[in-house]
């Protein structure tokens, strides 16, 4: 039996899949203990693994509107979401969680530190003792490190041209150079620990034995072959803890579900738009709208039902179409249900997943500032065309594949 150390931040759709990787090495009989912030203790006791609240690094108590410490959809420009990334997530309180890591370590003699991609805290208390370090990334790579993807963020297909690969070669030195803002406090927290400076932010990923992807090979942008380190395990998916029943009215009218953000996006316009959209159309609307937006602020249309929660994996297979942020964890499950997807992407990883789904032909992606009727012109299209349906199944039969073959699991054990 070994023991694993998973930390991560409650900052989204990495925490569930984060979990799912810990129950599956502790249903192997191993030991496993993740940190997070106080508001995952109860998806955690959900799923029968060891929790600690972080102490010293910032912790959310509950998943409340006030929580998200990004507030990314504010900014004005990509310059200041990397800004807050690396002084609010990354590496601003990169000290105080590697402390609690350190702190830890004491009484759990882990064997294996996993830490969520953007946490270089506990990257640096791993290094600092001397463990092995794997990254978990529930999503397409987020940093400039990886050659053969687009750059992150930018909703860019894979170049097919030399002007094209001249661009991203452009975007991602570009944003590699933003990024090293961070580097003096980075080696100021190393210094903490005893640990030598680094020349470049990014040489602190070298440390990790293993950077995993918890996303389907099928559905990004893979280059191959794919660089050292890296490792396609296969997306970790499931409904949330706190999930509510909810039966269609059964009038024969087509099923659109959409799906929210579960942090607070500012997204209560363009929700409101798409039930406006929905009550326009011959369909029975379903908005699912997570812990921090509160039902009760819409007053639907009689055939749109607004509920904070529903068993996903039970109503996708009914969907004729599916709306939703755009975070990735929505789009692979809408996919794998067969459903074409309207996207309405705005931050993080949300544009490159409309990218490799309109890409595919397996949806359309419009502006969250689309008006209704834009809206219900989309979803129209979805419904009556077939090809996006059958690029869609198709799509995502190829991910159910990359599901069952998941191999986090594996890979994290070869570390021991």
């Amino acid at each position: 039996m070994a023991r694993f150390l998973f930390a991560t931040w409650e900052g989204g759709g990495h925490v569930q899949p984060m979990l799912s990787v810990a129950a599956g090495l502790k249903a192997r009989g191993h030991r496993v203990l993740m940190m997070s912030d106080a508001a995952s203790a109860p998806d955690a006791a959900a799923m029968g693994v060891e929790f600690r609240p972080w102490t010293t690094a910032p912790s959310l108590t509950e998943k409340a509107r006030s929580g998200d410490r990004l507030r990314d959809w504010e900014a004005d420009n990509p310059l200041q979401v990397i800004q807050d990334l690396i002084g609010k997530v990354m590496i601003g309180p990169a000290g105080a969680y590697a402390a609690d890591v350190t702190a830890t370590l004491a009484d759990f003699k882990a064997d294996v530190v996993v830490s969520q991609e953007l946490l270089f805290g506990p990257m640096l208390a791993a290094e600092a003792a001397g463990l092995p370090l794997a990254l978990l990334a529930a999503n397409v790579w987020t940093f400039p490190t990886l050659t053969g993807v687009p750059p992150f963020g930018t909703g860019m297909a894979p170049a097919t041209s030399d002007d094209e690969r001249a661009l991203h070669a452009m975007v991602a030195q570009t944003t590699r150079t933003i990024f090293q803002m961070g580097l003096p406090d980075l080696n100021a927290a190393r210094a903490g620990l005893g640990l030598m400076p680094l020349a470049d932010l990014f040489d602190q990923l070298a440390y990790a034995r293993a950077i995993l992807l918890a996303t389907s090979r099928a559905f990004d942008f893979a280059p191959e072959p794919l660089a050292e380190p890296f490792r396609y395990v296969g997306p970790y998916l499931g409904d949330p803890v706190d999930v509510e029943p909810w039966s269609a009215p059964g009038d024969g009218k087509p099923l659109v579900v959409v799906s929210s953000s579960t942090l607070y996006e500012g997204q209560e316009g363009w929700l409101g738009r798409v039930i406006a959209a929905l009550g326009s159309l011959p369909v029975q609307g379903l908005v699912t709208l997570g812990p921090a937006i509160d039902p009760a602020q819409f007053d639907p249309p009689a055939n749109v039902s607004v509920v904070a929660s529903a068993p996903h994996s039970q109503v996708l297979p009914k969907a004729a179409v599916m709306i939703t942020h755009g975070g990735h964890g929505s789009v692979l499950r809408g996919l794998m249900a067969g459903v074409p997807l309207l996207l309405l992407p705005a931050v993080r990883d949300q544009n490159d997943n409309a990218a490799r789904v309109t890409a595919r032909g397996a949806g359309l992606s419009l502006s969250r500032d689309a008006s209704p009727e834009a809206l219900a012109a989309a979803i129209r299209r979805l419904l009556d065309e077939p090809g996006f349906a059958v690029q869609a199944r198709a799509l995502g039969a190829a991910i159910a594949a990359d599901v069952g073959g998941r191999s986090a699991e594996d890979e994290l054990e070869r570390l021991v």
